[in-house]
Formats: structure tokens, sequence, C-alpha cells
């Protein structure tokens, strides 16, 4: 490969393909060029971020001599995260991990327009700044996330041989996550596996979608219950395991499916007329159990956290009660 001195537009580097190169996939070609993970790569290409010749191309493109290829590295946001004093409901802690059961509407790190009120600001409050830190500034400790309206169980790390021991048993399928969701129509299947993959959608960068060339996404379901509102609209409480960890993605397979979650706008889970809907503010999506060996003894740990008072409340008014 070759970098071309001087062709640069904002912070696109311009990289030409040379003859060893040919041939090559698009995102083993971004790994080495840019200095990246094959999987930062990857997510630099589902989001845009990487252009051949001016069109975007999926990871599995193979190069061909003369292509010129711009990758642009975005900078990490310069978000330092400050400790807050915010109540946590702690599940587990000892001197390597932490176990919290986070509510709806908070999100997991700081981010540009989310700078306070984090799980991370309640964090190092909460440790008195014994987080791991590999995380970097704004997201130490912090091994897996879910999304903010999400409610559940998260681990984080207190120290770095925890973080990677964590790291490890989530790479390799070791630490296991159980959700239970309440999905919109019934499922025709009392389980079943969605291995479909996942990447930004084409048109709106803001949501995911299942698209080719994504990235894989596996995720079993077990219908729990079938149940019917009195508006005679009808829902599946499920339970959901994840094998991979893509954003979004038990909302975007149950999309898939054609169906979406209670609650989730996003993915068209709000259309519904079924009345506690109109009192909850996201997807009625629960992380509540969570699977994984302890870092330092290796002993295996099983957590619960129960549906928060919400998703019970849905589920009772389905049922009648």
């Amino acid at each position: 490969m070759m970098k071309t001195a001087g062709k640069m537009m904002a912070e696109k580097e311009l990289y030409s393909v040379t003859e060893e190169n040919v041939g090559a996939r698009l995102d083993v070609f971004v790994s080495a060029a840019a200095g990246v993970t094959r999987s930062a790569a990857q997510r630099l290409i589902e989001a845009g971020d990487v252009t051949v010749g001016g069109a975007a191309r999926p990871k599995n493109y193979l190069l061909r001599a003369g292509d010129e290829v711009f990758v642009s590295v975005p900078e990490p946001e310069a978000c330092e995260a400050e400790p807050e004093d915010i109540p946590l409901d702690v599940v587990y802690e000892d001197g390597d991990i932490i176990v919290v059961n986070k509510p709806r509407g908070m999100v997991v790190h700081p981010a540009a327009g989310n700078e306070h009120g984090t799980l991370v600001n309640a964090l190092l409050f909460h440790c008195g700044g014994s987080l791991s830190g590999i995380g970097g500034v704004y997201r130490p400790g912090i091994v897996h996330r879910i999304d903010k309206d999400t409610t559940g169980l998260i681990a984080a790390a207190k120290n770095d041989a925890a973080h990677e021991a964590l790291s490890r048993q989530l790479a390799s399928h070791e630490m296991h996550r159980i959700y239970r969701a309440l999905a919109v129509g019934t499922l025709r299947d009392d389980k079943g596996t969605v291995d479909a993959p996942i990447g930004r959608h084409p048109t709106d960068r803001k949501r995911m979608a299942v698209v080719a060339g994504g990235r894989e996404a596996r995720t079993d379901y077990t219908v729990v219950s079938r149940m019917t509102s009195r508006e005679r609209e009808s829902f599946s409480y499920i339970e959901c395991r994840l094998h991979t960890g893509r954003t979004h993605q038990i909302r975007v397979h149950m999309a898939y499916l054609g169906h979406p979650l209670a609650g989730d706008a996003v993915y068209g889970g709000g259309k519904t007329k079924f009345e506690w809907l109109h009192c909850t503010s996201g997807q009625l999506l629960h992380a509540y159990k969570l699977l994984l060996r302890h870092p330092r003894t290796g002993k295996e740990m099983e957590f619960e956290a129960p549906l928060p008072a919400d998703f019970a409340s849905a589920l009772g008014m389905l049922a009648g009660e």
C-alpha cells in the first residue's frame, strides 16, 4: 500500500492500492493502512467512513489495481467523566467487579449530548475512582453496554486485570446475557434463532438494520407466553439470549422478524393501541440474567434482576390483573 502525502480532505487519509494489495479484502487493507484492529476497520466501513474511488463498498470488497481508498478515523469525543452522586442499584460488588441493575433512561457512558447523569458518572462516585482504566477517561471499567432505555444488569471492572478477563469471556461467548422482552404480535414458533448480519441502516445512519455485509449477529429467542390486550392486539413475552453483542441487536432482530419490541418507536414498536405504551419512554427490554466467571477466582457466578415496575405493570395489564 502507499500513503499519498498531501492528499487529505478534512481528517481523511488517501491510500493507493499497490500490486501487493490487489485482491485483498477491504477490511484487512484498512486495518493495516490505518493501524486499527480489523473489527475497528469493519466499524469504520459500516459507518461510511471508508470509500473506494468515492463510493462505499462492503467489508469483503476485493481491492483492484488503481483503487484509491479514503479512510477517516473519527477522533473520540473529549469527554472526561466526572464522579456524580447518583443512586445505584448494586446487585453485587467486590474488589474486582461490580454488577448493577441499570434503570430506564440512564446512558451507560458520557458522550456528546449526554455528558452527565450516566452510569459511569455514578460508578466513579460510588467506587471512589477504583475502576479499570482500559475504557479510557469517558468509559472506565465498562466491558459491555445496554441501550439508554433498556433496563437491567451490567458488569463493570474495577481493575485492568478484571477488565481483560471479562473482555475475553465476552469475546469467547463465555459470558451469557439473557433478556426478557415484550414483542408486538404473535410469534409463530415457540423458539428460534435469528442469524442475520447487522450494520448501519443504508439511509438512516442513526439506526441499525439487517444488511448484507454487516457484522455477524445471532440471537436465540423463546416465547414465555402469548398475550392479548383489551384493545384486541397480540403480544409475545419472550426471552432472548445473545451470542453476539451488536448495537440494538435484539431490537433489530425482532423488528426483522416483523415483531418489533413494544414501546420501541425507533424500530416500529410504538404503533399499537395498547394504552400502557403511552406511559413509557422506550422499549420493553430488560437484561434480567448475567452469567460470568469471576475474573480472579474463576468461580461461576449468576445474577438476576427482577423486571422493572413499568414492565411488570404492562404484563399485569395484558394478563388482566
